[in-house]
């Protein structure tokens, strides 16, 4: 996007105004033009104070197309800040791309609930190169039913973001659009017009053993793979393992489904991957926290550390090496399951972007959901690392 600009600040103050105060001098430091996009994300430790922080941020940058949420960890630049004070503040300026804020809401209705609060330019159509974010509140906002809506209405537009976090109950979680502040429904923005943004969703996890198509399920439930019991399938896929992979199927299995059944060969990343429920040793069977389907293919995968570092790296290389995209900024949504709940050392996914793409303006959180497509679909995730990035 010609003429595109991009900052990002991060502060650790604990008291709000010196960090609010900081983030936007950091920001007026780094941009020459004013920005007419910008994400704020703020810790819990700061929630109470949302709404000042919001009007603080719009005024200093005298942007109207802000969005935020408050967030457990807070990600800014090369750094994620785990249950500490922080606020993290990104800015761009995007001459040739329209912002369109909203507040939506959800409203339960005789015929199941409806959507509220879009925005009349948000009615036609929304050409190709859009993209579409999404900050929502779990314990109010059905953020499943809205991107299965999405994919459906709006093919191909990709959606990034994740579910608000660090509210231990409802209205506990803060959502910020423009200088409004709301603890329930969702802060989303539509960027329309060619954005050239790509996105990135690192799933943390390989696959083991051969594929298999469903040939019995129910709803959630497996009973047969390949025209045999589930179970004794994982079974026989077990007992070829060497003994620290049989120990992460105990300790967390999971299933991939493939996205698009239209390939010759599947291969990590063409997965939507869902955790393991339960196994009924009687029946044979096993549940998934996901939907499936005789003729589905699925295989089985594994998560660890290791497997979570060299699959975002892979990705974060192929982004590198593409002659035809540079990133300019970029937005990272985590797990609040990753950081240091599964990797060794802090900083891990950050550091990583840093390490890859250079030190560019970034800014995100650990969600408690997150959301970015795999294949042309949308879907909220578990576990993962979901980014959009900026071109230059």
């Amino acid at each position: 996007m010609p003429g595109s600009q991009f900052a990002s600040s991060l502060s650790t103050e604990s008291d709000w105004k010196n960090a609010t105060t900081e983030v936007c001098q950091q920001i007026g430091e780094q941009l020459t033009s004013p920005a007419n996009l910008a994400f704020v994300f703020i810790s819990q430790q700061h929630a109470e104070n949302a709404a000042g922080i919001a009007q603080k941020i719009k005024t200093a940058t005298s942007c109207h197309a802000l969005i935020g949420c408050t967030g457990e960890s807070i990600i800014g630049r090369s750094q994620e800040v785990e249950q500490e004070p922080a606020i993290s503040l990104w800015t761009a300026c995007l001459p040739e791309v329209e912002s369109i804020p909203m507040h939506l809401t959800y409203d339960k209705t005789a015929d199941g609930g409806s959507i509220l609060g879009w925005p009349d330019a948000t009615m036609e159509p929304w050409p190709a190169g859009s993209m579409f974010f999404l900050l929502a509140d779990p314990f109010s906002f059905p953020t499943d039913a809205l991107i299965s809506q999405l994919n459906s209405k709006e093919t191909g537009i990709p959606i990034v973001g994740g579910n608000a976090s660090g509210g231990q109950a409802p209205e506990e979680n803060q959502l910020l659009t423009g200088d409004q502040v709301a603890n329930e429904g969702a802060a989303a923005i539509l960027l329309r017009g060619d954005t050239g943004i790509r996105t990135l969703v690192s799933q943390g996890c390989r696959p083991v053993g051969d594929h298999f198509v469903i040939t019995r399920s129910e709803d959630n439930v497996i009973y047969e793979l390949g025209g045999k019991p589930a179970l004794l399938q994982l079974k026989q896929i077990f007992d070829t393992l060497p003994t620290h992979e049989q120990s992460l199927i105990q300790h967390g299995l999971h299933v991939g489904r493939v996205v698009s059944e239209y390939q010759e060969r599947f291969e990590q990343g063409d997965f939507l991957v869902r955790n393991v429920l339960g196994i009924d040793p009687d029946e044979g069977s096993i549940a998934v926290a996901d939907f499936l389907r005789p003729g589905q293919t699925i295989q089985f995968h594994i998560r660890d550390q290791h497997t979570a570092d060299a699959e975002l790296n892979q990705l974060l290389q192929k982004l590198q090496g593409d002659e035809n995209f540079t990133a300019g900024g970029g937005l990272l949504f985590s797990c609040n399951g990753r950081g240091t709940r599964l990797f060794s050392e802090p900083h891990h996914d950050a550091s990583a972007v840093d390490q890859a793409l250079g030190p560019i303006p970034l800014a995100g959180f650990f969600a408690a959901g997150e959301i970015g497509p795999v294949g042309k679909e949308n879907f909220v995730h578990g576990f993962t690392a979901s980014m959009a990035l900026f071109p230059a």
